[in-house]
């Protein structure tokens, strides 16, 4: 039996209900370097996370603190649900490095219609990488449904990013420098609602304050989600509207003219350096445990609960990443 204090590590270490304690938490989970573990520190963390689990001896760790490194450290590579360990690429601690190179991709190369068309390509393709490799376990995500997504995503994605090329054409290049940000933001209004449709079809489980499933909602799908395509083009603003306006200005002050090489660094490192506190702070947004009113929910589910269980005031769900 092991002698250090009995926590719960599958919630969260710090307090959800607060912007600052989902921050935190966010921090943790989407940090870079855990990308660079090898495979046998991946598996000590599991070896520790198993036996702290299973309330087994552990002699080697000496404090919770030490728990809490490795269950974030484990969580960084493997599937919540189906305990594999994920492809590098679609790992939440990759979402940083990746969307920096994307990024900075986008917003270097907008101005023809071939690099338009590839950085358009590529960011959807990372995406379905994202999509498929945090699947759900239970419900997983069908390969017709990840192909339709992926179509209608790169889709909406380029026909706003040409479109609006065309139309900012003869304007300040600071708009067309906004462009990719439009693409993007199009993109996830059609990519995350087409990845999760089964659950607007269906509805998603909602839990009591013991998270004993009381009934599914249609209504609190829709929230989810849309709370997640707003978490996700917060994301993607800060970098994508400061980056620009830095650019514009050293266009103008006649640096880039003086050192043409500098663009593509200049613009990788500022999207990385915010990226590294907007990925986790526009996670931090919404709580994925969510709470929604039991008034505010579709009339037949409310109408079941207030008979089943009229104590209950709030139910929650899981709003998803």
């Amino acid at each position: 039996m092991s002698n250090l204090p009995r926590v719960d590590i599958d919630q969260p270490k710090f307090d959800q209900s607060t912007y600052f304690g989902r921050a935190k938490h966010f921090f943790l989970v989407t940090n870079p370097l855990n990308l660079f573990a090898s495979n046998e520190e991946l598996e000590r963390a599991r070896d520790i996370v198993t036996k702290y689990r299973a309330n087994q001896p552990l002699p080697d760790v000496k404090s919770i603190d030490e728990v809490w490194r490795a269950k974030y450290l484990y969580d960084s590579a493997h599937h919540p649900e189906t305990g594999e360990k994920q492809i590098i690429v679609g790992r939440m601690s990759a979402q940083m490095p990746m969307n920096t190179f994307i990024t900075a991709g986008m917003m270097t190369f907008y101005k023809t219609t071939r690099a338009v068309v590839f950085w358009q390509w590529f960011n959807q393709t990372f995406n379905a990488i994202v999509n498929y490799t945090n699947r759900s376990g239970t419900s997983p995500i069908s390969q017709s449904q990840l192909i339709t997504s992926y179509c209608l995503a790169t889709g909406g994605a380029l026909a706003t990013a040409l479109s609006l090329n065309r139309a900012v054409k003869n304007m300040s290049p600071i708009f067309g420098r906004l462009v990719p940000l439009v693409a993007v933001a199009a993109a996830n209004c059609i990519n995350i609602p087409c990845m999760r449709m089964q659950e607007l079809r269906n509805g998603v489980a909602l839990l009591d304050a013991k998270n004993k499933e009381v009934g599914v909602s249609k209504k609190a799908a829709f929230v989810g989600i849309s709370a997640v395509v707003i978490s996700r083009i917060s994301m993607a603003i800060p970098g994508m509207t400061l980056t620009p306006l830095l650019m514009n200005k050293l266009e103008k002050n006649g640096f880039l003219k003086k050192y043409p090489r500098s663009n593509a660094p200049i613009q990788t490192l500022f999207c990385g350096f915010i990226l590294i506190f907007s990925t986790p702070m526009g996670c931090a947004f919404f709580s994925q445990r969510a709470a929604i009113k039991v008034n505010d929910l579709e009339p037949e589910v409310r109408d079941h609960l207030k008979k089943e269980r009229p104590d209950l005031d709030t139910v929650w769900y899981n709003k998803g990443l």
